[in-house]
């Protein structure tokens, strides 16, 4: 018996070889060629995305797919690779098991085989409900993280408006939805995989009933006549091996059927080809481009209001080089014919010509090459200065950038920062004030020298001082050009060569400035309401005509020698970067300080803790850990009985192999009705308790996310797209490492802990021998089930930098598209995932080895285990005392070693324990972090009654982020209570970062902001911005419906919808809306994309109305608006005004000219104060603004 021991265990050494060897092979190169066709499919999902039309956009939430690009290609990769290879591996051995039980026996393989289909049908349930449960989840998790990335890109509107609470309703409703079909899954996971084993072991049962009849000849003879214990033993270890290679495929078909799911999205979005396909070689490309353009009998709806239309038949001809200005109310179509330039649409009925060619038929990358664009709300990309601007036009040089700096007057201000080009403007630009990004956006246009010019308000949001310089500079950058330009304020397009106003969608006048004066039409009447304005002004400014006269030539001279002087000046010797460089390195860089913050937070949070994040769940934890320990106790038992009815067959008396077989078979069935209940209960309850942990870590990450100052969204690590991919990540990882890391090891302690108490009992020796391998064994059972599950070699947080580069474009459609900066930024995207893709490439070397490795152990355990047994059986050598017999042997060897297995399996059941751990130590870290200004804080002081005036004194200000730089120098301004104050200057004198300052978004470095006569920092934060309406620059709108963008300037109280229709009346926005289909209940878009400029504006105007504040900052409140509406617009903030403390910020002066108090900032501090009339009368530098303004009027 030793001597055939001893070749049994050398067959099992060179097996180990052959399997360890097999398996690197199996699982490295499986597992490489996933990651490889993961990341193909990462890029060709983000290139399909920049692919998109804008209208797709309309109708497809741009932020759901920085979602999916985060959760469903990682979903595929756990899909494919390797878990291909382990399911060809167990169908393989399942088969091969198969056809060696039919040889040995077939008629019990038959028999045991029976019960199968109830195994298929159970699986197959499994996978169905799991893949349609994964669509419906990833969809309700990407609508939750299209909530978090439209939120959190515009968190100061939030913060402003205190819509935090609502916010958080908002996403938690989406987490609910996936909350429940994530339970759903749970549930017929569990009791699909619980009816799997209880048919398993119910066919063991029929297995050793039936096959024990055989061997006794009591059933059917004559087809068995040699059919011996020997071979009932081979066949039942056949299919016994096989039923097992088909329960370890369970998380692989899982994953499987998780992947498809999650690839439906993602494979139809590849494989959708646009209409308007700007990656089509398709189309006509010209090589000589003069720059006509014509418009004829164009109809056009936007395709997310089909029913509205915006362009009734407009014909309209654009000579070469030539400026034509086109005017009228906000959404008469003005926008709409620059989209339709851009083809970012095309026409539903009639023609765009470029050249006499439809656009149609022009190829549409080419198209835009040769367009340029400064919209109304431009957008700058979370990189330098100097890549913004090089964004317009490929392979431009520093020079040029710096040229076109000048010519947009941006360079000075350029150059006072102190990495000047190199300065980093934050997301969307948050770093500039909205006359720098407006000139940046200007340079942008400029340097790239296009054939046909589109001006969308292109100098709304500059100062008198700068507009003048930048005007011309315009003005120089369209000649020789086809220009378009589209202007609300009308002195700044009377020398254009035509001007056209539109009316409801179609072209009602033409003609130059002076024969639409003569019409007396549509253009007139603008330009009268236009110039009644200013008519309160002519009298005071005619005095001072003759003086004006001297000033504005000396000013004009002066400004004319500055232009001169800039072009001639020394071009700026720089260390030259390129686009990918620039950004590479900077992604670098925070990627490094992420890695070393992170690092020092994710090592403090223990077992016990993130035990407690589960606590409200105690009770189905308790539950799932009781359905552990039975399904943990139930391989001890199999091992017992399995090794009791082997006994049994040695026996030679035949009444009592009956009567055992009976019995023992009878306790698998109790095995069996046990594992089912055990496993369905155990699932269920860790899958209810998960899912409701996930959604609570992911609202309660959110609501401190929107806790934070706005200090914390300025840190460039703290960008959109990374904050919603730790959204993700962080609590999926601390789900995993919570109830099912406890059921995992409470079933691990049942499984190995009843296991030694039973070997003990039989072998001590033949138990500490065993147990010497244990670790190995479960290690190995460790990796072997990690990779089972698809863990072992993901990083997700490694794939943060590319996370953010893909949000910021995905949001920024229009901008990437109009640059024609699809390419680059897929190839920025491309480069920063590839520096994580191959740290995985790497990784998965290693995990091959270590599988290879797993997999060779258990046979050499094998090897020296059952030597070892035969030794302590048979060998005359032995001790008595250690003398062992068959079944002895049998029991404490399948104890231990199914312990020992099941060890490593049940902990990598759940995602590495570590790194939720770490993602727990941060979530806290950030739940329990308290920012200096907090909007939850109930501390302050909330005042019942008081007088709302506003004052600085000797204040102090620098932004965080640019620590060098002070915006105030010692500002002292204050503006009484039912006053209006209005604050002028040049962009960046810190004009709007007054306003901050007012919110409380920032705290002063020195001096005191007073409000009502208390320190701001004494009063209660929410208390504060609740008496404060905001109506800002650029306004941001969310996804939602008119009516709830209204309402949504009161959070804190109920508003009726009278209130909101008189506060849209005021806003000169009530008419606009009821024409709409849906009335108040139109959608805006992502962004208030479906609206125009001016219509945005006036719906914020509405949106600070219905707040009823005590106090009104207006930070350029009117810019986006026509003539005829700004009147109206005028009026009512006028009108809104009385009683109440208002700070006006304004470029255009003549909107201010009524102000109790004007005050002139130069360079962080107050240089002049006064009303208007008192500042003329100074002649200082207001003076001067004046008239520069008096010129281009």
């Amino acid at each position: 018996m030793l001597e055939d021991m001893k070749r049994f265990a050398i067959y099992y050494i060179i097996i180990g070889v052959g399997v360890l060897v097999c398996s690197y092979l199996q699982v490295t190169f499986w597992t490489l060629a996933a990651k490889r066709q993961a990341r193909r499919i990462r890029l060709l999902f983000f290139k399909a995305s920049l692919r998109q039309n804008i209208g797709w956009f309309d109708v497809n939430p741009a932020g759901e797919l920085s979602t999916r690009l985060a959760d469903d290609v990682d979903k595929i990769e756990n899909g494919i690779g390797d878990k291909v290879g382990i399911l060809f591996q167990l169908t393989a051995q399942t088969i091969a098991c198969i056809v060696i039980g039919f040889y040995y026996g077939w008629l019990l393989t038959l028999v045991i085989l029976a019960t199968s289909p109830l195994i298929a049908i159970a699986a197959a349930a499994m996978d169905w409900v799991s893949k349609e449960s994964t669509v419906q989840e990833q969809a309700a998790y990407a609508e939750a993280g299209g909530v978090a990335e439209e939120v959190l890109s515009a968190i100061r509107t939030v913060i402003a408006f205190g819509g935090q609470s609502k916010e958080c309703e908002r996403y938690n409703s989406k987490l609910e939805k996936a909350k429940k079909h994530g339970i759903k899954k749970g549930t017929i996971s569990g009791l699909a995989m619980g009816s799997v084993m209880l048919v398993i072991f119910l066919s063991y049962a029929l297995g050793f009933w039936f096959g024990s009849g055989i061997v006794l000849k009591q059933y059917l003879p004559e087809l068995h006549q040699d059919f011996t214990t020997g071979r009932m033993l081979i066949v039942f270890f056949s299919i016994l091996i096989a039923s097992f290679s088909f329960g370890q495929a369970g998380p692989a078909v899982n994953d499987l059927a998780t992947a498809r799911g999650a690839a439906h999205f993602v494979f139809n979005l590849i494989e959708r080809v646009p209409e308007i396909d700007i990656e089509s070689e398709e189309g006509e490309k010209p090589s000589h481009v003069t720059g006509k353009i014509e418009f004829k009998d164009v109809h056009f709806q936007y395709p997310s209001r089909p029913d509205v239309k915006v362009l009734q038949g407009l014909n309209l001809e654009v000579d070469v080089g030539k400026t034509v200005a086109l005017v009228g109310s906000s959404g008469c179509g003005k926008s709409t014919t620059v989209q339709l330039i851009q083809r970012f649409y095309d026409a539903v009925s009639g023609s765009v010509l470029l050249d006499g060619r439809n656009l149609t038929s022009l190829n549409v990358r080419w198209l835009r090459s040769q367009v340029g664009i400064v919209s109304q709300e431009p957008v700058l990309f979370a990189t330098t200065i100097a890549e913004n601007i090089r964004y317009g036009r490929d392979g431009v040089t520093d020079e040029e950038i710096e040229k076109a700096a000048k010519e947009a007057n941006a360079h000075s201000f350029i150059d006072n920062l102190p990495d000047k080009y190199e300065t980093l403007v934050g997301s969307r630009g948050a770093q500039l004030s909205g006359g720098q990004k407006q000139r940046i956006a200007i340079a942008r246009a400029l340097v790239h020298s296009p054939k046909v010019l589109l001006l969308d308000e292109a100098t709304s949001a500059l100062d008198t001082e700068s507009e003048q310089s930048v005007q011309d500079a315009l003005e120089k950058a369209s000649h020789g050009r086809t220009t378009i330009v589209i202007a609300h304020r009308l002195t700044t397009v009377q020398n254009a060569d035509l001007i056209v106003a539109i009316k409801d969608g179609q072209a009602s006048e033409q003609g130059t400035h002076g024969e639409l004066m003569k019409l007396d039409g549509l253009y007139a009447s603008l330009v009268k309401k236009q110039m009644k304005k200013e008519s309160k002004h002519n009298t005071n400014a005619a005095a001072d005509s003759e003086s004006d006269d001297d000033e504005e030539e000396e000013l004009e001279k002066e400004m004319q020698l500055q232009r001169t002087m800039s072009q001639k000046k020394s071009d700026m010797s720089r260390r030259v970067l390129s686009v990918s460089s620039t950004q590479n390195e900077t992604v670098n860089v925070e990627a490094n300080g992420d890695k070393k913050e992170e690092s020092e937070k994710a090592d403090s949070v223990g077992f016990l803790e993130l035990l407690s994040w589960n606590s409200q769940e105690w009770y189905l934890i308790m539950f799932g850990c009781f359905g552990s320990l039975i399904v943990g106790g139930s391989q001890p038992a199999f091992a017992v009985v399995f090794s009791k009815i082997l006994s049994t067959f040695i026996s030679c008396n035949e009444e009592t192999m009956r009567t055992n077989a009976n019995f023992w078979s009878g306790m698998f069935v109790v095995i069996a009705v046990g594992m089912f209940f055990a496993t369905t209960l155990e699932r269920l309850m860790f899958s209810i308790a998960g899912e409701r942990l996930t959604e609570r870590v992911r609202m309660n990450a959110f609501k401190a996310y929107l806790r934070q100052d706005i200090h914390f969204f300025d840190d460039p690590k703290n960008g959109t797209g990374a904050l919603t991919t730790r959204l993700s990540v962080d609590a999926n990882a601390i789900q995993g490492a919570t109830g099912p890391q406890l059921g995992g090891l409470f079933n691990a302690l049942a499984n190995l802990g009843v296991g030694i108490v039973i070997a003990f009992v039989y072998s001590w020796v033949l138990t500490l021998a065993i147990l010497a391998f244990a670790p190995f064994i479960g290690i190995a059972g460790f990796i072997e089930m990690k990779v089972f599950r698809g863990g072992g070699t993901k990083d997700k947080e490694s794939f943060e930098e590319s996370g953010k580069i893909a949000a910021e474009s995905i949001s920024n459609i229009r901008t990437v598209q109009g640059l024609g900066k699809e390419k680059l930024f897929y190839e920025l995207y491309a480069k920063t995932s590839d520096a994580p893709y191959q740290k995985e490439v790497k990784m998965t070397q290693g995990l091959g080895i270590t599988f290879g490795l797993s997999q060779g152990i258990i046979f050499f355990a094998y090897a020296a285990l059952f030597y070892l047994g035969a030794y302590l059986i048979a060998s005359p050598d032995r001790p008595e005392a250690l003398a062992l017999d068959f079944e002895g042997m049998m029991i404490t060897f399948s104890a231990v070693i199914f312990g020992a297995m099941s060890l490593g399996q049940a902990t990598s059941f759940a995602p590495n324990y570590q790194k939720g751990s770490a993602a727990a130590a941060m979530i806290k870290k950030l739940i329990e972090t308290e920012p200096l200004i907090d909007a939850y804080s109930n501390d302050g002081t909330t005042l019942a009654k008081y007088e709302a005036n506003i004052e600085f004194k000797d204040t102090v200000f620098h932004y965080p982020t640019r620590p060098s730089v002070r915006v105030l120098k010692h500002l002292s301004v204050s503006v009484e209570p039912g006053q209006t104050l209005a604050l002028v200057g040049s962009s960046g004198c810190g004009k709007s970062t007054t306003v901050q300052l007012i919110e409380r978004f920032y705290d002063v470095d020195e001096g005191v902001v007073n409000v009502a006569g208390h320190d701001v920092k004494s009063l209660n934060v929410a208390w504060l911005r609740t008496q404060i309406g905001l109506v800002s620059q650029e306004p941001i709108l969310f996804d939602r419906s008119i009516e709830e963008n209204i309402k949504y300037g009161a959070n804190h109280r109920e508003v009726s919808m009278e209130e909101v229709k008189e506060a849209a009346v005021k806003a000169n926005i009530h008419e606009f809306i009821t024409s709409l289909p849906d009335g108040y209940a139109t959608r805006v878009g992502d962004k208030g994309t479906q609206l125009s400029g001016g219509q945005k504006q006036r719906v914020a105007i509405a949106r600070a109305m219905v707040r009823n504040p005590q106090i009104l900052l207006l930070d350029e409140a009117t810019s986006a608006l026509d003539s005829e509406s700004e009147s109206v617009v005028q009026q009512a903030l006028d009108n809104a005004s009385k009683g109440r403390t208002t700070v006006v910020i304004a470029h255009r002066l003549s909107t201010v000219r009524n102000a109790d108090k004007i005050a002139v900032i130069r360079h962080g501090h107050v240089t002049e104060e006064g009303t208007h009339d008192n500042l003329m009368a100074q002649k200082g530098f207001y003076y001067k603004l004046q008239n520069i303004q008096k010129l281009q009027e």
